[in-house]
């Protein structure tokens, strides 16, 4: 079972309570939020607030600690809810299956990624799972960058039906499988390719972001960016990035091409190229969760950072 509240750096991940029924009725009741939902009944009633309630706590048909709901630190508002659901495998594997949904007024604050980061970090260490699926409405583009986001990869398309629209529509299975712990025998491991950024102030500082509990190297700090989607430029991801991770706006022409890092970590191979940028349009905010920091260059060496951003510390040193 998992222990509960998890706690991340806006979240609470908790079990319902009846009192949370209000709040689920009226954000269930909106048809974009479960336009792409297919085990939520609509129009959403009290008697479904009702049995949620119960099941997630065991007096219903689901196991205890299935279902759980998000609730917003600062205000203390119930803002989504999130869920696994463990299935023993006839191979004697054990995967979790999981779902979210987050209220219109949430969207794009980045909690459905710190949601799903903090609660698949409790499912791999509190349920010892083998492997984490999650199944996504084909054009629900925005839910399947969570994923990617958190690791997730597509394995299977199969057909869904979607009560808010009356049909039956296509849903993508995208599967997570725990890191490995260690590389194959032949020595091999996957080549990964991301994509990072020096963002510099008007005094040279850079910003650099602190990795959320939750995903691997946890706590340590970090050059903004992410992984390069299929069909992306590098340029083309960083910009899309920067909006996502921070909230700001840059041109392809703002990015200069600076380094580039290749490291060896035991499972994959890292390759990283860094840019550096000095114009964009927005003032960063860490939308998913993450800690912000301005830090002069000859600083950076006293924060904690993954080991293949570090020898790119003494490269900028040299640059300004």
């Amino acid at each position: 079972m998992i222990n509960l509240p998890i706690v991340s750096n806006r979240l609470t991940i908790r079990l319902p309570q009846e009192s949370d029924a209000p709040r689920l009725i009226d954000l269930l009741n909106d048809v974009d939020v479960v336009a792409f939902l297919s085990h939520v009944p609509f129009p959403y009633r009290r008697e479904d607030a009702i049995a949620f309630i119960e099941s997630a706590n065991g007096v219903g048909a689901l196991p205890v600690g299935d279902a759980f709901v998000i609730e917003d630190r600062a205000s203390g508002v119930v803002v989504g809810s999130i869920g696994v659901r463990t299935v023993h495998m006839p191979d004697g594997t054990r995967v979790g299956e999981i779902g979210y949904w987050l209220g219109r007024e949430s969207w794009g604050a980045g909690f459905a990624t710190e949601a799903v980061n903090a609660l698949i970090s409790c499912c791999l260490t509190d349920l010892e799972l083998d492997r984490i699926t999650a199944a996504v409405d084909a054009n629900n583009t925005a839910s399947r960058r969570v994923l990617e986001k958190a690791g997730f990869h597509p394995t299977a398309t199969v057909d869904a039906w979607y009560p808010a629209r009356g049909s039956a529509r296509k849903s993508i299975i995208m599967v997570l499988d725990p890191p490995r712990t260690r590389p194959p025998k032949d020595g091999s491991v996957p080549i990964v390719t991301v994509v990072a950024v020096a963002l510099l102030d008007g005094d040279d500082r850079v910003l650099v972001a602190q990795r959320p509990a939750g995903k691997p190297m946890a706590g340590l700090w970090e050059f903004p960016g992410g992984k390069i989607a299929e069909g992306e430029s590098p340029e083309e991801a960083l910009i899309r990035e920067l909006d996502e991770e921070l909230g700001i706006n840059t041109e392809q022409s703002c990015l200069a091409p600076f380094c580039f890092a290749s490291h060896r970590y035991e499972a994959f191979h890292l390759l990283m190229p860094l840019y550096v940028c000095r114009v964009w349009e927005g003032h960063p905010v860490g939308r998913e969760g993450q800690a912000l920091r301005w830090v002069a260059v000859k600083h950076l060496n006293d924060l904690a950072m993954p080991p293949a951003d570090v020898p790119l510390v003494a490269m900028l040193r040299d640059f300004l």
